[in-house]
């Protein structure tokens, strides 16, 4: 068994992490996540994770409150998210980084672009907090600078649904599965997949986006390995 990637960006919402409870971390969840990523790193595939949130906290969705703190309680949020995943994937054996965009030293190293590289080379799997490190951009998009920083060669975006479609599958069950898309067709249409600045930053610097369901979380292997699953988007 080969793997089709060299280095690549997996992006773990953190409603995928909630798994069946709806909110906070389930770590069995989080385990069998880890469990696939191990498969992985086997292969000798460089690995960098950027983590959501929402699990926790969904500051767009509060209205009342000034949007850049709301923000910055998301970013704390993903702290959580990345500690998480970096135990799970420390009980599998695998030596792991969490760097964060906010200056959290007690609990994580500060990100450095080179520092980021030099661990993946070295086999570890570096986890990213604090999306950007500014409000008003979603994790989406810090996935989007991550891969572009640290020259991956897709992003592996792991969602509820198991690829893109013209419209809500969970609503309309006549909804149409797109096998593959660009750019430009996501920004045309609306598509709702990821928002319009990390298409665009995906765009301008030619990283794929690989759009498939976590709820087996052997896709995660599957897809390094080149199975045709989800929606390519290029």
């Amino acid at each position: 068994m080969s793997a089709k990637y060299r280095r690549i960006l997996l992006k773990l919402s953190g409603e995928a992490l909630a798994g069946d409870f709806n909110y906070g971390l389930d770590m069995k969840t989080v385990f069998s996540m880890c469990k696939a990523i191990k498969k992985c790193v086997d292969l000798n595939v460089q690995i960098g994770i950027v983590v959501g949130g929402g699990n926790f906290w969904r500051g767009r969705s509060r209205g009342e409150m000034d949007r850049t703190r709301a923000d910055h309680m998301g970013m704390l949020a993903t702290v959580i998210n990345a500690l998480g995943v970096a135990d799970s994937l420390e009980q599998l054996g695998i030596s792991v980084r969490v760097q964060t965009a906010v200056g959290m030293r007690q609990f994580a190293e500060p990100y450095i672009r080179n520092k980021a590289v030099r661990h993946m080379e070295k086999g570890r799997v570096v986890v990213f907090g604090c999306g950007t490190g500014n409000p008003f951009f979603s994790t989406d998009t810090a996935a989007s600078l991550r891969a572009a920083e640290i020259d991956a060669d897709i992003i592996l975006k792991a969602t509820a649904v198991d690829g893109v479609y013209d419209s809500d599958p969970q609503i309309n069950k006549n909804a149409i599965k797109y096998e593959a898309l660009s750019f430009y067709e996501i920004l045309n249409k609306n598509l709702s997949v990821i928002d319009s600045t990390a298409a665009s930053l995906c765009k301008d610097n030619n990283i794929p986006i690989l759009v498939f369901s976590i709820a087996d979380p052997e896709n995660i292997f599957k897809v390094i390995c080149g199975e045709k699953i989800g929606t390519m988007i290029k």
